[in-house]
């Protein structure tokens, strides 16, 4: 089969696509035909930052093929989306059966990757933020993968103002479509009228803007992982309050809540309260165009695979 992988760190002209033995699912996994891969940051970001060469994971949807040994609830034949931690960026996947949810009838593997991960990683972090009906909300990097489901998912559970934060006003268009009141930039002078809570992708030294962009008494919740540090006497002052959130953590430790963030997910999905942008679409072996586009910060929504 064929699978894109990187020998030496470097940025995206370092991918290259190799052969490689399918390989055999073992106890727990499931072995999909891949049809389509979502490309995240972090993953963009591992070519580069990585100690040594690794395998790219990601988001990955397909056909199960075989199941491995201690696998009850899948078969072959089933259409599953879910993260795979080992080589995703390939024509065959392995998944962990606990990763893996079931695609729904109506939707396509791409509406899958560009949904799924994005969209568990945008609506947990809005639980991290408590929100009240009426609240005002900022969104970061919010027309990525992640900020623009976000974007909605706030909308959808009560938010009356939602502001987006980006690097470019070329992508305003983009998000007034998805219904957001106000569009800025990271280099406004002014973020606008304070919020009472934000979602906070980028980090770095947009943490610090972000956070001073909260009316006093809210909140910020930090999923990115751009890192970034928080002075203590901005907490203070405000009596703001910053809470970090990681999307594996529910997974492993409260599968049900991260089961029922999916349920929610597909339903907001079927009712057209929540559309899955996909920017582009690139062959397996373009994956270095793919890895471009997210390092430019240029996507409107999901940037995705199809082996």
């Amino acid at each position: 089969m064929r699978r894109v992988g990187y020998e030496r760190n470097g940025g995206p002209e370092v991918l290259e696509v190799m052969s490689a033995e399918i390989p055999t699912p073992g106890p727990g996994e499931l072995l999909i035909r891949v049809h389509a891969i979502g490309v995240t940051l972090p993953v963009v970001r591992k070519t580069r930052e990585a100690a040594e060469p690794s395998p790219l994971g990601g988001e990955v949807a397909g056909e199960v093929i075989s199941v491995g040994d201690a696998v009850a609830d899948w078969m072959p034949g089933y259409r599953v989306v879910g993260l795979c931690f080992g080589h995703a960026y390939g024509e065959y996947a392995l998944l962990k059966a606990s990763m893996a949810s079931t695609i729904p009838d109506g939707a396509s593997a791409v509406d899958a990757v560009a949904l799924v991960r994005g969209g568990l990683v945008a609506l947990g972090a809005l639980d991290a933020a408590n929100p009240k009906s009426g609240e005002s909300v900022l969104v970061t990097a919010a027309a990525s993968g992640v900020g623009h489901l976000a974007v909605q998912l706030a909308r959808v559970r009560g938010a009356k103002r939602v502001v987006a934060a980006v690097s470019d006003l070329a992508k305003a268009d983009f998000l007034f479509e998805l219904g957001v009141d106000e569009v800025i930039t990271y280099g406004d002078a002014s973020w606008g009228e304070p919020v009472d809570y934000a979602l906070e992708a980028v980090g770095g030294d947009l943490l610090g803007p972000a956070l001073a962009a909260v009316a006093p008494g809210g909140r910020l919740v930090a999923f990115g992982s751009g890192g970034g540090l928080v002075a203590a006497h901005d907490l203070l002052l405000g009596a703001k309050t910053v809470t970090g959130f990681q999307i594996a953590r529910i997974a492993h430790e409260t599968p049900d809540v991260y089961d029922h963030w999916r349920q929610d997910l597909w339903q907001y999905f079927a009712a057209g309260q929540l559309r899955a942008a996909v920017h582009e679409q690139f062959a397996l072996e373009d994956a270095a165009r793919a890895h471009e586009v997210i390092e430019a910060r240029a996507n409107r929504g999901k940037v995705v695979l199809i082996p």
